[in-house]
């Protein structure tokens, strides 16, 4: 990477607000841009190998458009043992996840994937985080729901806000991955390139 690395453009190939507030937390200005790529899940595919796909493609997809900048593409895969879990998108949904969940472990598969086309950068991690939830009662699942109203968020809880009552453990290398983006993988790379970060 040049020694001007700092000096291109830096953009999010998401529009998670989410993974916005991960990045914000560098300090750095970027862009966000929508990366329209297609999440259709693929036959005999591995949670963790969606994850990677997926975050490889919305970072290629964005990098296509902006080829001087460098991009930040993130995606999160969670699943059981038997289940990928996506976003509920509602109420019933959520509650149906939680309740899947209730007293066992899932494990979220968040890749990050660091593009740029002119100085052919191409970095790439995955990390894995499990996360177990305690025996879940049907009123507390409700009053959960009620209180934070989680549908955006696959496996249907905020591990960074009220969601993390529901635990009784995560084990992780870094704990931002489950909220979206793995931070202490990403400075080291963006610093590999040529930031300042902090």
């Amino acid at each position: 990477m040049s020694p001007n690395a700092a000096t291109r453009p830096l953009i999010l190939a998401s529009t998670s607000r989410y993974r916005a507030a991960l990045l914000d937390r560098f300090g750095l200005a970027f862009a966000t841009r929508d990366p329209s790529v297609d999440e259709t899940e693929r036959a005999g595919e591995s949670p963790r190998g969606r994850a990677f796909r997926l975050s490889e493609a919305k970072a290629e997809a964005v990098a296509n458009q902006f080829p001087d900048a460098i991009v930040i593409g993130s995606d999160q895969v969670p699943a059981t043992s038997t289940t990928i879990l996506n976003k509920p998108g509602n109420a019933g949904n959520c509650r149906e996840q939680l309740k899947l969940l209730s007293g066992s472990t899932a494990e979220f598969y968040t890749a990050c994937t660091l593009r740029c086309l002119e100085t052919g950068v191409k970095l790439s991690h995955v990390d894995t985080t499990a996360v177990k939830l305690r025996p879940l009662s049907d009123p507390e699942i409700d009053r959960y729901i009620e209180r934070e109203k989680p549908y955006d968020c696959a496996g249907g809880f905020k591990a960074e806000a009220l969601g993390i009552v529901l635990f009784e453990r995560i084990d992780t290398e870094d704990p931002t991955a489950i909220v979206g983006m793995p931070l202490i993988w990403l400075a080291g790379a963006l610093r590999a390139v040529g930031f300042q970060v902090p």
